[in-house]
């Protein structure tokens, strides 16, 4: 079967699923090495703790940028408490599946999160669940009491929404080993649905939940606003994102603001040199340990 207008891609034969399914080693594109049916680690390998409060583990994806963000947000406001230790976790590498890490996120996935500032140490995994935690210890971008509902309802949105965006779209129109067009046409259309979504809340709302600036927008900011800003996956022309003014009005205010670009920099690893700060621990950091400044190691 062709698809496209491209005659030398076809589309696979009709697969018929087995009774049981057996695990392919060898499929699954660039994260073939990293990909498994379970779970648990597969080394001993214990996690660095730095001098901070909070110990970050993690990467700068969308996920990971988003704690990221939150961290230099509470540092930006004044809260000094909110120190941190942020390191680099190369998921490419399989770091995620050291006996340590597995200890603080037991499903393997950054970030992942030690709260070492009170008596008990608290391990926090999942990316909402982290902002939810600092913000809450905090008490800072939360929003107005009376605002709690709709903030939270756009918080667990993201969360429910960007794996259609990254796992579906992201995969099959950049990671995927071929290009198909079932997959790619599906998970565009539910991208471009979302970014409507997205385009008419935003129409006459300044944030997500109005006025105050919130830990929704980081999260939400951290992919639908990187995807407008043609940050992900080379696909700004294809899902035609500068068409969707407002998430653009939106994202590109969000993308100015200081902490936020501090917060992309932090256990970056891709693009230019001078914004990857493959690990943060201390604010001095920005100025003397990005990757221009110390050689692309």
């Amino acid at each position: 079967m062709l698809f496209g207008n491209k005659k030398d891609q076809t589309m696979p034969d009709t697969y018929s699923p087995p009774e049981i399914w057996t695990w392919d080693q060898e499929n699954g594109g660039e994260f073939a090495k990293i990909n498994r049916p379970i779970a648990g680690h597969t080394n001993e390998k214990a996690l660095p703790v730095g001098k901070h409060p909070f110990q970050l583990y993690s990467l700068a994806t969308p996920n990971g940028v988003k704690v990221t963000i939150l961290f230099e947000e509470l540092l930006e406001a004044g809260v000094r408490e909110a120190e941190y230790d942020a390191w680099l976790i190369r998921i490419h590498e399989g770091d995620q599946f050291g006996s340590g890490f597995v200890e603080v996120n037991p499903n393997s996935k950054i970030p992942a999160l030690m709260d070492l500032s009170g008596d008990t140490p608290v391990r926090v995994f999942e990316s909402g669940a982290i902002l939810l935690h600092l913000a809450e210890k905090f008490e800072m971008f939360l929003g107005s009491f009376d605002q709690r509902a709709e903030m939270l309802s756009w918080l667990f949105w993201q969360m429910g929404s960007a794996p259609y965006l990254g796992g579906g779209f992201g995969h099959f129109y950049k990671y995927a080993p071929e290009k198909w067009e079932y997959p790619i046409n599906r998970f565009a259309m539910e991208a471009k649905r979302q970014l409507d979504v997205l385009n008419r809340h935003l129409a006459d709302k300044r944030f997500m939940i109005g006025d105050a600036y919130t830990i929704a927008d980081m999260a939400i900011w951290s992919w639908y606003g990187q995807l407008a800003l043609s940050r992900l996956y080379d696909a700004s022309t294809f899902l035609d994102v500068k068409s969707y003014e407002n998430v653009q009005r939106w994202a590109q205010e969000i993308d100015l603001r200081p902490a936020v670009q501090r917060g992309r920099m932090v256990n970056r690893t891709f693009g230019e040199l001078e914004m990857q700060l493959h690990e943060r621990h201390d604010a001095s950091d920005f100025q003397t340990k990005t990757q221009d400044k110390l050689g692309d190691a």
